[in-house]
């Protein structure tokens, strides 16, 4: 029988270690649980990284943390292989070939896209197909997240604060405390104050997203829907869409689906959609910026201390605070679908589009079935636009 020793990273060199989440970056394809996966996969089952049970509680960390598991999980796993310097050229080699390959397709698409006949319809079917995605994704989340009846009132009440006007620096936290309060679990207590420290930075207005902002306003846009990104990749989706187009006004919502819809059809974390953002907001300048605040909590968690991180989340208290906060997530998250949906199926076709994607996406199990669905409805679009009906 295999005992500890036998799990264990191997000696590896920091380019080999790079290449070898480079690779992972490459094959990302699928959305967080077809990453998840490949990752145990390779590292847990066959290459004995680490134990199955070890894997399952860090994971169970990366869940309860803000941003992409798996790109946690590729920080974790550079972490113990050679220390933070690993840890950053993992997580880098995980993101790089998304965050390139979205580099071009946002200036492809600011260059050309907008007035190509031909790309313009493809994107006209894809953002059905986005709002397909969007409720399966609320529908996933909701039913892993929504666990009782005041989980449910919080999120209810936090989508009628959103459709409202309230900020949602105000709605987040106190869904949080709300919930807290009823369970009698409170996060204030000191177990819970050294991982409730990073929630005030969550919280802090920008000075005001500008109409054309700025490095230094992306990239605290970007840091902020890093940090509140609880309970899956989608949940970044309202974050980003109100700084760009309610506060700041640089983006449109049709453009902001067709971000989605290729964040959809590459192989990284939805979270890239922050690169197509900051892009039309800045220029390349203005995509790495917001990119590097996006990313920024799941590098800098892992790499200051995934242990005591490890040993903080099992506070009860704090558990019951951030379940309220992903209450109030969904709520918002499903006020942004009912907005874009009349953007995005403006006719009969486009709900056609929309429904069949819908369908696709709840039967379809494949991990290629998000990109395969979004290229799909593109081509379903061009097809209708040909004959006239988009």
């Amino acid at each position: 029988m295999n005992g500890p020793a036998d799990h264990k990273p191997p000696d590896i060199s920091l380019f080999h270690l790079f290449l070898r989440f480079l690779r992972f970056g490459a094959l990302a394809w699928g959305g967080p649980v077809a990453q998840i996966a490949m990752i145990r996969h390779e590292l847990v089952d066959r290459d004995r990284w680490v134990p199955s049970d070890r894997f399952n509680r860090v994971l169970a960390v990366c869940q309860v943390l803000p941003g992409p598991e798996a790109h946690e999980l590729c920080v974790y796993f550079g972490m113990i292989a050679r220390g933070r310097v690993g840890a950053f050229l993992a997580g880098l080699g995980f993101m790089l070939p998304g965050l390139l390959l979205m580099l071009g397709l946002s200036w492809f698409y600011v260059t050309y896209g907008i007035s190509s006949y031909i790309f313009s319809a493809l994107l006209l079917g894809f953002q059905p197909a986005v709002i397909a995605l969007i409720v399966r994704a609320i529908h996933r989340i909701g039913g892993h997240a929504l666990t009782d009846h005041w989980l449910w009132l919080i999120a209810v009440v936090s989508a009628v604060m959103h459709w409202l006007g309230v900020n949602f620096l105000i709605t987040l936290p106190v869904a949080g405390v709300a919930y807290s309060l009823i369970k009698g679990k409170f996060p204030w207590k000191p177990g819970a104050l050294p991982a409730m420290s990073v929630l005030p930075v969550c919280f802090l207005q920008s000075g005001g997203i500008l109409a054309i902002p700025d490095a230094g306003n992306l990239f605290i846009s970007g840091l902020r829907a890093g940090l509140l990104t609880f309970g899956g990749a989608y949940t970044v989706i309202p974050f980003l869409q109100h700084d760009a187009v309610i506060a700041g006004a640089w983006m449109t919502n049709e453009q902001f689906l067709d971000g989605i819809a290729l964040s959809g059809i590459i192989p990284a974390p939805l979270v890239i959609v922050a690169t197509f953002v900051g892009y039309l907001g800045g220029g390349l300048t203005g995509a790495l910026c917001i990119t590097a605040g996006v990313f920024l909590p799941a590098f800098a968690f892992t790499m200051v201390g995934h242990s005591v991180i490890e040993k903080v989340v099992e506070n009860k208290s704090l558990h019951a605070f951030l379940d309220g906060v992903t209450a109030g997530v969904i709520g918002l998250i499903t006020v942004v679908a009912i907005e874009l949906f009349p953007t995005a199926v403006t006719n009969v076709p486009g709900f056609m589009i929309f429904a069949a994607s819908l369908i696709l996406i709840f039967q379809w199990k494949s991990k290629f079935a998000i990109p395969a669905i979004v290229l799909a409805a593109g081509v379903c679009g061009l097809l209708i636009r040909t004959v006239g009906w988009l």
